[in-house]
C-alpha cells in the first residue's frame, strides 16, 4: 500500500510479509528491508523488536488515516489511492471495526440510515477516554452488530455499511421523468 505523512509530498510504498515464528518483513519503497518480531500485549498494542531494540506500538484507523504510536512518538499516515479506484468502489470500507478493546458508550445511528463522510457511527470508551469512529465515505447503515454498554475486543466488527445511493440516479435517467 502507498502511504504519506500529512504535509509531506513524498509517498511511501510499504509491503509487509508475515514470516513464520511471529516475525514480519517490511519493505519500504522497494529497497529497505527490516525483519522484526511482533509480540501482542494486553490492551491491543504490541512490542516490535528489530535486532536488539524494542519499542511498544499501538495503531488505530480513523477517518481515512492510520495513527501509529511508537514509544513516545506518534505518526499519522494517509492511505494514497488512485482517484479512479476510489470512485469505482463507492465505499471506502464496508465494515467498521474496533481499533481497540473497549465499551460501546454511544451508537448515534440506526440500521437503514444514510450517513455522510465524517458522521459519527460509534463511540467507544477505553481507559476513561472516548474514541469516536466516523464514516469514511457516504454510506447506508446495513447492520449494527453491537449495543450500547457492550464490551468489544480489538478488531470486532461494530457496523456493516453498504454504498450510499447515487444522488443523481433519478435525474440522469430520462425514463424516471
Amino acid at each position: 500500500m502507498k502511504f504519506k505523512l500529512p504535509g509531506d509530498p513524498r509517498e511511501f510504498d510499504v509491503e509487509l510479509t508475515a514470516i513464520p515464528g511471529g516475525a514480519v518483513q517490511a519493505r519500504i519503497n522497494g529497497d529497505e528491508e527490516i525483519v522484526s518480531a511482533i509480540e501482542s500485549t494486553p490492551g491491543g498494542g504490541g512490542i516490535v523488536r528489530i535486532g536488539r531494540r524494542a519499542a511498544r506500538i499501538y495503531s488505530t484507523r480513523q477517518r481515512g488515516s492510520t495513527w501509529v504510536s511508537i514509544g513516545p512518538a506518534q505518526f499519522e499516515f494517509i492511505t494514497v489511492e488512485p482517484r479512479s479506484a476510489r470512485r469505482a468502489h463507492g465505499l471506502t470500507t464496508p465494515e467498521v471495526t474496533a481499533p481497540l478493546p473497549g465499551k460501546v458508550v454511544r451508537l448515534p445511528v440506526t440500521e437503514g440510515q444514510q450517513v455522510a463522510s465524517g458522521d459519527v457511527l460509534v463511540v467507544l470508551e477505553a481507559m476513561k477516554m472516548e474514541t469516536a469512529l466516523h464514516a469514511e465515505s457516504p454510506a447506508v447503515i446495513k447492520q449494527i452488530r453491537v449495543t450500547v454498554g457492550q464490551t468489544v475486543d480489538h478488531g470486532a466488527v461494530l457496523v456493516v455499511l453498504s454504498p450510499a445511493p447515487s444522488p443523481t440516479k433519478g435525474a440522469a435517467d430520462p425514463a424516471a421523468r
